[in-house]
């Protein structure tokens, strides 16, 4: 499992076996089960985590209860409710396991030190930053200007695998559109 954190890593910077060494100390291993919650609403946010096997949802639940899925996590993804973790405020967002899950996991405080201690880190973070907003701004240009059909080609070019792994009620909710739309549009 410490590989695939290291291959992660070194996709964007280079590290010798004492440096991940050290980047590895200011982590944490651990496992989830399905339905288990990483972050609850409303909660204080201490970590961030790397998904290393698994699935995960981070959803935002608004005044009238209706569920909003902002993204799904797999394998080799970054996830939190950044926000939160950030400025050390309460989340608004919700972080559960899909399927039974493995994730390393950062403390701000521990996020903090190793960017001190290794500048080159905190650049990791930033690209990271940087390719997780402008996804973000794609997905929601997606959702403003997209037809429910071109978002739903849209995730199977980029995420085939998700269609196997969630259900066809999370896909709508997460393509925003009805259950009924969605299975109109795999039929």
């Amino acid at each position: 499992m410490q590989e695939k954190l290291r291959e992660h890593f070194e996709k964007i910077i280079s590290l010798t076996d004492e440096e991940f060494a050290f980047v590895l100390s200011h982590f944490t291993f651990r496992k989830f089960k399905k339905h288990q919650y990483l972050i609850q609403q409303g909660d204080p946010v201490n970590h961030t985590f790397f998904v290393v096997s698994g699935l995960l949802r981070l959803s935002h639940t608004d005044a009238n209860d209706k569920e909003h899925i902002l993204l799904f996590a797999m394998e080799d993804w970054w996830v939190s409710d950044d926000h939160a973790f950030l400025t050390g405020t309460n989340a608004t967002m919700s972080l559960d396991c899909l399927e039974d899950t493995g994730v390393f996991c950062i403390t701000r405080e521990d996020n903090r030190k190793l960017f001190a201690a290794m500048p080159k880190m905190e650049h990791f973070f930033l690209k990271k930053s940087h390719f997780g907003y402008i996804a973000l701004q794609r997905r929601l240009l997606a959702l403003l200007s997209s037809s429910a059909a071109e978002r739903y080609q849209q995730l199977l070019m980029q995420y085939p695998s998700l269609i196997q792994r969630v259900n066809k009620t999370l896909l709508a909710a997460y393509l925003g559109v009805s259950r009924e739309t969605l299975s109109r549009l795999t039929s």
